[in-house]
Formats: structure tokens, C-alpha cells, sequence
């Protein structure tokens, strides 16, 4: 068998099995057998527990934000680049669940160096957000009408709102990724709506 397809094995073996039983419950026998090979293979392979999660945790990372960048249209108005995003995002969560579990709760939880390769891929998605968003100022104001620090602020806080939404909605039956995208559009929009439009909400006086 190619060394790819059997390192994807491994690895497809490895992201079920630490997203369902956590790091420290799982092991690498476990691995070696769902994968279907020898566990020397896959210290052969990939060295160790730590390298082995660290890979997965790359390798995972990189199929959400491409996922993320491939459902969104350029061209389209700001509202249905900002959905087809959402969607996007959504349905690579709920159609990889272990993978989600992954980077949402196990790399974080680690610690370093497994948080930092989390905090990689969720600066890149926060980078494309605030792209997004500034995108729609300009188009609403024929100009950039918003401060780059809100818009990404804004940014920041659309992405850890998709973020614990979707792991509400993995763990709640019959949720579907449409209608968590629906659910976060309908919070976010009509907002950001208002604020590309000058009508932001006023701060009350002291």
C-alpha cells in the first residue's frame, strides 16, 4: 500500500479515536488497531503520541479553513458571503465531528504546544471574517467607513460565537448545519446590518 493512503489511515484512525476518548485515554494500540496496522508502524510513521496528535491537529485544521475559503462566492453581496461562510463552516463541523472535537476541546485543553496550532488556523479563519466584514463596510459606504480594530473585533466575536455554536449543535440531536448557520446569521446580521447602514446601538451615558 502508497505510504499516503496508509499514513491517511493512521491518521483517520487517530482523529476518531482522540476525539472520542481525549488525549490521555487514548492510546496508541488503539490507534494501530482501528487503523489496522502494526503499532511499530505507526511509531514508524509518526514518531510519537505527541507528533501523531500534532499532525492530526494540522491536518484537521487545514480541511476546516479550506472548507471555510471554498464556500464563500467573491462577488456575491456581503449578506450571502457572510452565509455561504457560515454554512460552509457548519457543515464541515457537523460532518466531521471528531475532527471538531479535536481542535474545538483537545488541543485547547492540551495546552502547548497543541493550543498554539489551534490558535494558527483561528487567526487565519478571523483574518478571513474581518476581510469579510470589511468588505461588506466598504460596499454599504463606498469607503472604509468602519475603524480596523472594531472590524476586527467583530471579527473575533463571530468566529467564537460559530465556534461554541457548533459544538452546541453537535452534541444536539436533529440540529442541522443550515440552522445553526441560520441561527448565527439571524444573532449577527441584523447588527452588522445596522451598523454598515450608521445605525449602531449607542452606548447609555453613566
Amino acid at each position: 500500500m502508497p505510504r499516503a493512503v496508509r499514513e491517511r489511515q493512521m491518521m483517520d484512525a487517530a482523529v476518531q479515536t482522540f476525539g472520542q476518548r481525549g488525549y490521555r485515554a487514548a492510546s496508541m494500540d488503539e490507534i494501530a488497531e482501528l487503523a489496522g496496522v502494526s503499532k511499530p508502524l505507526v511509531y514508524l510513521y509518526l514518531n510519537s503520541k505527541d507528533e501523531l496528535f500534532t499532525a492530526c491537529i494540522r491536518r484537521e485544521a487545514q480541511a476546516l479553513l479550506a472548507a471555510v475559503q471554498g464556500g464563500v462566492e467573491p462577488g456575491l453581496p456581503a449578506d450571502r458571503q457572510l452565509w455561504e461562510g457560515l454554512r460552509a463552516f457548519f457543515t464541515h463541523t457537523a460532518e466531521n465531528p471528531d475532527g471538531w472535537a479535536v481542535l474545538y476541546r483537545q488541543a485547547r485543553t492540551r495546552g502547548e504546544p497543541f493550543a498554539t496550532e489551534v490558535n494558527v488556523m483561528r487567526e487565519e479563519i478571523v483574518a478571513f471574517v474581518t476581510g469579510l466584514i470589511g468588505a461588506a463596510a466598504r460596499e454599504a459606504h463606498h469607503d472604509p467607513a468602519l475603524p480596523d480594530r472594531d472590524v476586527a473585533g467583530l471579527a473575533q466575536a463571530l468566529v467564537g460565537a460559530a465556534e461554541a455554536l457548533a459544538g452546541w449543535a453537535n452534541e444536539t440531536p436533529g440540529v442541522s448545519a443550515r440552522e445553526a448557520a441560520a441561527t448565527l446569521m439571524n444573532f449577527s446580521w441584523a447588527g452588522l446590518e445596522n451598523l454598515m447602514n450608521g445605525r449602531p446601538w449607542q452606548v447609555p451615558s453613566p
